[in-house]
């Protein structure tokens, strides 16, 4: 029978000051785990991580319904089973959205999650949103490098779990990007991930004698820019870790990462796969490390029929939500792409939409725009061709964010643009730009060249108005220039409604539109 153990408040308030006074801190050190010499005891492990809200199955896979059968199945089978998930439960279909997430926090409930590492985008709707998520969880909230302004941790910063013959430490690490890549409240301080990683795989290995130590790090195996850590760069630089479990890059696997002769798992993303690994451990050390992704699909029913307690538990958020989401605003001619994340690449037809969805709105309440643009990162799936229906809508844009009108010198254009240069394809910053803009990112030079507004070049005399959305207002993605805007006004629209209305008053069907505004060289090849 395992027990599992959160830190004492204790041993949380010396955390770091034990990582300078080594032994004199005057915490009790904990009993090591009685275990058999010579014994090989073994530790199931499943994972998953970028759940986003995907409560129900998506194109015929995933599904918290058919997540859940797999987990008891393994359970059945297996005495000493630990379940993890790397983080972004928030933020992804119009259900979820619509009732702030608590189906998917209840259904992960119903399946006994152990942890749950704090990923960015539980910090897309303010603290006081994601404190009443972390009361409803009944698993604990982890993250060794967030704290709040009193000094305590906003979570727990790790979890201690035992079993017969060995005990397991896991701690939670959450990328700085975070307070760049969404909207963390200012009273919270995000500590460094690799000292912090240090410190913490020191503590469970000095006070809480853990024989497995496990990071469940929500950092990302792609790097986004210079300063972003990544989970490999953590494991080549701190020892003592035997198994990283990652989200943020949505990375799909087929066999572990190995850096620093750690190995790195991930399970790609909206509950689609399931990792899931066997640890072997004697005499208090992992001796050997097996993994493989599960993939869920509803077309393998033997595997994956959906759980009833999970079905029965989400029932009536489905029908709630459905009344209100079926009602159809438009129709799409043919399907507008999203591909592998291309509005973070390239000009797409979607990006066009709603970009242009922006100027219309707010030009239709007297407000003479110049143009607008929104980070790709805000657009998360495809417009399908056949009926829009306000849920494709609200999961298209999940973030329900605002739109704004900033007043901007022409010199202050000109440095947007000179930013956007240096914004890699990948990511979520990477811009979609209404159709007063064209303009060619060189990579090969580091420059934006030609660029234009309503065809002629930007005036720095002039001021001009741009629309966007309030993340980026307030200097989201790194677009800081923006918070030089001159005047800013909040137009107390949603993205999501302006885009619901520009579709609406379309001549039907809808067709993508692809026309140059954004022209690459020595970019990618797509």
């Amino acid at each position: 029978m395992r027990k599992l153990y959160l830190p004492c408040a204790a041993i949380i308030a010396c955390i770091f000051f034990m990582a300078c006074a080594g032994t004199s801190s005057g915490i009790k050190e904990r009993e090591s785990v009685s275990r058999d010499p010579g014994v090989t005891y073994e530790l199931v492990v499943l994972h998953t991580n970028d759940h986003h809200g995907t409560t129900l199955l998506k194109d015929n896979e995933g599904g918290l319904a058919q997540r859940a059968s797999y987990i008891k199945t393994v359970r059945g089978g297996n005495e000493n089973v630990l379940l993890l998930d790397a983080g972004d439960i928030n933020t992804g279909s119009a259900l979820s959205n619509m009732f702030s997430a608590e189906s998917d926090i209840l259904a992960y409930n119903l399946m006994k999650y152990d942890a749950v590492a704090m990923g960015n985008h539980e910090f897309d709707n303010g603290l006081a949103f994601f404190e009443d998520q972390m009361k409803q969880s009944e698993f604990p909230w982890i993250s060794a490098n967030i704290k709040k302004s009193d000094g305590s941790y906003l979570g727990a910063p790790y979890i201690t779990v035992d079993y017969e013959g060995f005990r397991v430490g896991i701690f939670g690490i959450t990328t700085l990007r975070t307070t760049k890549i969404a909207s963390p409240d200012k009273s919270l301080k995000f500590l460094d991930e690799m000292e912090t990683s240090k410190q913490i795989v020191q503590l469970l290995k000095e006070r809480e004698k853990a024989d497995v130590i496990i990071a469940l790090t929500h950092l990302g195996l792609v790097k986004e820019e210079d300063s972003h850590i990544t989970s490999v760069e953590l494991a080549e630089n701190v020892p003592g870790i035997d198994l990283i479990i990652d989200g943020h890059s949505h990375t799909l696997l087929d066999e572990p990462v190995m850096a620093g002769g750690i190995p790195i798992v991930s399970a790609n993303e909206w509950g689609r796969y399931i990792g899931h690994g066997v640890l072997h451990i004697k005499d208090g050390g992992v001796t050997d490390f097996s993994w493989n992704s599960v993939f869920v699909n509803a077309s393998d029913i033997d595997n994956f029929p959906p759980d009833p307690e999970v079905m029965h538990l989400l029932a009536p958020y489905v029908e709630t939500a459905s009344l209100a989401l079926r009602e159809v605003i438009g129709a799409a001619a043919q399907t507008f792409e999203f591909g592998d994340r291309l509005s973070r690449k390239k000009e797409i037809a979607l990006g066009n939409l709603v970009s242009d969805a922006t100027t219309w709105y707010v030009r239709s309440k007297g407000v003479d725009v110049d143009f607008a643009f929104q980070n790709g990162g805000n657009i998360r799936t495809e417009l399908p061709a056949g009926d829009i229906t306000r849920e494709r809508i609200m999961t298209i844009l999940p973030f329900d964010n605002y739109i704004y009108v900033l007043t901007l010198k022409g010199s202050d254009v000109l440095a947007l643009f000179d930013f956007i240069a240096t914004i890699p394809q990948g990511a979520g910053g990477f811009p979609q730009m209404s159709k007063e803009i064209t303009y060619t990112v060189n990579y090969q030079t580091g420059r934006v060249e030609k660029l234009k507004i309503n065809g002629q070049p930007v005036d720095v005399s002039k001021t001009y108005k741009v629309a966007t959305n309030d993340y980026l207002a307030k200097g989201g993605d790194g677009y800081e220039v923006l918070k030089k805007a001159t005047d800013t006004f909040n137009t107390s629209i949603t993205l999501t409604n302006a885009v619901i209305g520009y579709i609406q008053q379309l001549p039907q069907p809808i067709v993508p539109v692809i026309d140059g505004r954004i022209t690459i060289i020595g970019g990618m090849e797509l």
